[in-house]
């Protein structure tokens, strides 16, 4: 696998991220201390060439405030035990989050209520409105 694969438009080079490893916190034993599988995926968005320009904005509008001020992603990965498992568990991460912006939103339609509707909601607060009158004081009682 030399690229990562998010559709037919978009393909990411690995050459593109930046790969660190530390030791995983939480529980294992005597394992946790010993071995670095923590997997940190670094890439910077902003640079990427192998990314459209339309999906790069909903990107960083979505996924701003997970980027660096240089315009680095980073993703961590420490779900398991080794460390290529936790490397492919950040790259599925970060194919799930551009899959989520490959696609642009469709604009919103306004629409008005019906006649019917504005009709029914008229009558139910005029309803309201008795049923409250009916239960004040009167000025003459």
């Amino acid at each position: 696998m030399d690229q990562l694969a998010v559709s037919s438009r978009v393909k990411i080079p690995l050459s593109e991220f930046e790969f660190t490893y530390a030791r995983s916190s939480g529980p294992g034993g005597q394992n946790v201390n010993k071995v670095a599988s923590k997997a940190l995926l670094r890439w910077n968005v902003a640079s990427s060439t192998s990314l459209p320009v339309d999906v790069r904005a909903r990107f960083v509008r979505k996924y701003g405030s997970r980027m660096t001020t240089e315009g680095d992603l980073l993703i961590t990965g420490q779900r398991y035990r080794d460390q290529p498992r936790n490397v492919t568990d950040c790259l599925e991460k970060l194919q799930a989050m551009l899959a989520s912006v490959l696609e642009a939103p469709k604009p919103r339609k306004r629409t008005r209520p019906g006649k019917a509707a504005i009709q029914r909601r008229l009558t139910t607060k005029r309803q309201q409105s008795q049923k409250k009158e009916g239960r004040r004081r009167r000025e003459d009682e």
